[in-house]
């Protein structure tokens, strides 16, 4: 790890066009590029691609750095490198997601067409996920980056204007889609019981009485288990935004 006088050094040449200095540079800061990109990877965008667009949000940087700015260079860094990599995901990478989505998403709204007609209803979250043999929450996503009904941003069932995205989300993304694919790969990397408190209360409208019966917990302790959920998915998403 480089000193601060070194590094600030460093960051002066490489304002001033020196080759080397960007490339002990991002050497040396290495580590801060992947702690931020691997949080973009398992979405169709190959490892060393997402380093790439690391390197050019570090390089964006160093050139738009000011020693003025009363702030570290890592942490002004962090939101730069971030933001390459969203918009890539924004401008290119997300269209190749959103081409795979539409297929499962028309199938999943024939159903929901065919159900209704059926039953006078339109069908929950947990029988859409039982007919496709998918999650609750990838069925959310799906439907959610369709514009289909059931959204991941509804509100719980016993709080007004209290969504889920508003809960862990500081401010609003410009690209929901990115947002949406956080949520996701945040709630498929939650414990079961705290995967079901979320689906029970955000995806189902269940109140915390009613997960606590489901679950054979007091009401308390359902309340104390969201709080803690959601503090933890909050500072996930604060990290991934680079705050």
């Amino acid at each position: 790890m480089l000193e601060r006088e070194e590094s600030e050094k460093l960051i002066k040449a490489a304002q001033a066009g020196d080759e080397h200095a960007k490339t002990v540079l991002i050497r040396e800061n290495a580590p801060l590029i992947k702690s931020i990109i691997r949080r973009y990877k398992g979405r169709g965008i190959e490892y060393d691609d997402l380093y790439q667009l690391g390197c050019i949000g570090f390089l964006k940087a160093i050139r738009n750095f000011s020693f003025a700015f009363d702030v570290k260079f890592s942490t002004y860094a962090v939101p730069m490198i971030a933001g390459e990599v969203k918009r890539f995901l924004r401008d290119d990478g997300y269209i190749k997601v959103s081409r795979s989505v539409k297929s499962e998403a028309a199938r999943i709204n024939a159903f929901v067409e065919q159900y209704r007609q059926d039953h006078s209803r339109a069908p929950t979250t947990e029988e859409i996920s039982e007919r496709f043999g998918i999650e609750e929450h990838e069925a959310v996503f799906i439907m959610d980056s369709a514009k289909m009904p059931v959204s991941i941003y509804e509100s719980a069932a016993d709080e007004e204007n209290h969504r889920l995205i508003d809960k862990i989300a500081a401010e609003e993304n410009e690209n929901d889609n990115v947002d949406k694919i956080m949520l996701k790969d945040m709630i498929d990397s939650l414990s079961e019981r705290d995967k079901k408190i979320i689906l029970l209360r955000y995806f189902r409208g269940s109140t915390q009485c009613e997960v606590a019966r489901t679950l054979g917990v007091s009401q308390v302790q359902v309340s104390r288990l969201e709080n803690k959920i959601l503090d933890l998915m909050k500072a996930e998403f604060e990290k991934s935004d680079g705050a």
